[in-house]
């Protein structure tokens, strides 16, 4: 559900058991992730991408402390002396791991103590009053990015090496043929959010955009369908490329997605840290936006634009309406997405037909982050809320938008109009690819 204004007492008690909710979800993902190795694994840096496990652990207590339990509850700090070492901006990742971190013991008393000043600082909140707390906002806010920072831990676990820690039931299977593509007229649509109370400010405000009429595919592209690319010598074509992009490939040494292996005459994948052979019918995943390009240039089509995508995602043609979710309004739940790390791999195509958004375009909500054309920009009326370093620092820089969410997404930190960004270059994030076009004369 949206939430609305606590107006009275039984709406504020509804908000705070929303609240409650999210945040003991979250913490039972962190639980799982940070659990199922050992210290050794917790204290290791698997990829110079990624923070030692340990790391982010105390980072989503600090952050929660920072947040609720300082200035929400205006209590006194829990352990000031290490902020320092939790700022996400004064040490890069690769770092991190020669820092003077909490051990495994210390970061898990730590975030024990936060969450229980936090869950009293709750219960004595009125909710309203000021825009930080109004609907519960900063406690939606540190919900989704202990989420964020789950699935942030999920992909360390894909990158480390050893035995299987991390255990899921297989995807969904198709349901529906889910193939071709759909066209959307020219015509204007109402981007971004004004009235999600826990939407973050990138996604700020809501105003009118005109968009071109495209097409966009039903679905995203498959394994399958990159395959074929792969085969027809798309990583030995420089012409498909971009000049950047073709450099990278180069230096990278890239020859196929991420993870996938040559097992006689076809293919393995390996998700956390098992292997299992290729699932013509599953999204790609672990491709960069220099991949996607390239198929997109060999296809003969795009990548869609950041409106594009959210058109195609919210616009109801009927009603003129743009929806939360691509079905509607209803939460997300297993019939209508792969989110939550339900499982630990896409579902194949046309396996959520419930979830299709208005236009009958398929799985736009989990699955796959998609990688989009546009650069990391504000909203017309954009003001940065509650603190710069959340977006305003990296609007211009070199980063591409991803829309959509993956199987690895919790759903308090997944809608239509929320906005992932990362380097182009990145291939370690849950992220995949659907294709767009522009119309022909005879289409227009």
């Amino acid at each position: 559900m949206t939430l609305s204004a606590p107006a009275d007492h039984s709406d504020r008690d509804r908000t705070r058991a929303r609240i409650a909710e999210v945040l003991s979800r979250a913490r039972r993902r962190t639980a799982l992730l940070t659990e199922a190795v050992d210290e050794a694994d917790l204290v290791a840096q698997h990829s110079p991408l990624m923070s030692p496990l340990v790391w982010d652990l105390a980072h989503i207590g600090n952050q929660e402390e920072l947040w609720l339990v300082r200035d929400v509850g205006g209590r006194d700090a829990v352990r000031a002396d290490i902020d320092e070492l939790y700022d996400a901006f004064k040490h890069a990742r690769s770092n991190r791991p020669a820092l003077p971190l909490l051990n495994p013991e210390q970061a898990r008393g730590y975030v024990g103590s936060v969450r229980e000043k936090v869950l009293d600082v709750l219960d004595s909140s009125d909710l309203s009053g000021n825009p930080l707390v109004d609907n519960g906002f900063a406690f939606g806010m540190i919900a989704q990015h202990e989420q964020q920072h789950d699935e942030t831990m999920l992909a360390t676990h894909q990158l480390r090496i050893g035995a299987p820690v991390l255990s899921a039931p297989p995807a969904p299977v198709a349901q529906v043929s889910a193939g071709g593509e759909v066209i959307l007229p020219a015509g204007e649509f109402l981007m971004g959010t004004s009235a999600d109370p826990w939407a973050l400010d990138n996604e700020r405000p809501a105003h009118p955009v005109h968009v071109d009429g495209f097409a966009i595919d039903v679905a995203p592209v498959t394994n399958g369908q990159f395959l074929a690319f792969l085969d027809d010598g798309g990583y030995d074509r420089s012409e498909l490329w971009s000049e950047r992009g073709w450099a990278h490939r180069r230096e990278a040494g890239l020859v196929a997605p991420q993870f996938w292996e040559r097992d006689g005459d076809g293919w393995t994948r390996t998700a956390f840290g098992v292997r299992t052979p290729l699932r013509l019918d599953q999204p790609v995943v672990h491709v960069c936006w220099f991949e996607a390009e390239a198929f997109a240039r060999w296809a003969g089509k795009r990548l869609p634009t950041e409106a594009e995508w959210e058109k195609a995602a919210r616009f109801d043609p009927e009603t003129g309406v743009s929806r939360r979710y691509p079905w509607g309004e209803d939460q997300p739940d297993a019939h209508l997405a792969n989110l939550g790390q339900r499982h630990l791999e896409p579902a194949e195509i046309g396996a959520y037909p419930a979830g299709a958004s208005a236009t009958g375009v398929h799985q736009l909500i989990g699955d796959v982050w998609e990688w989009c054309s546009s650069g990391f920009e504000a909203y017309p009326g954009f003001r940065a809320f509650p603190y710069r370093e959340y977006s305003e620092v990296f609007f211009g820089g070199d980063y591409r938008i991803l829309r959509g969410g993956s199987f690895g997404t919790d759903e308090v930190a997944c809608r239509a109009t929320f906005r992932n960004w990362d380097h182009p270059i990145r291939r370690q994030i849950f992220a995949g690819f659907r294709l767009a076009r522009d119309l022909r004369e005879d289409e227009l």
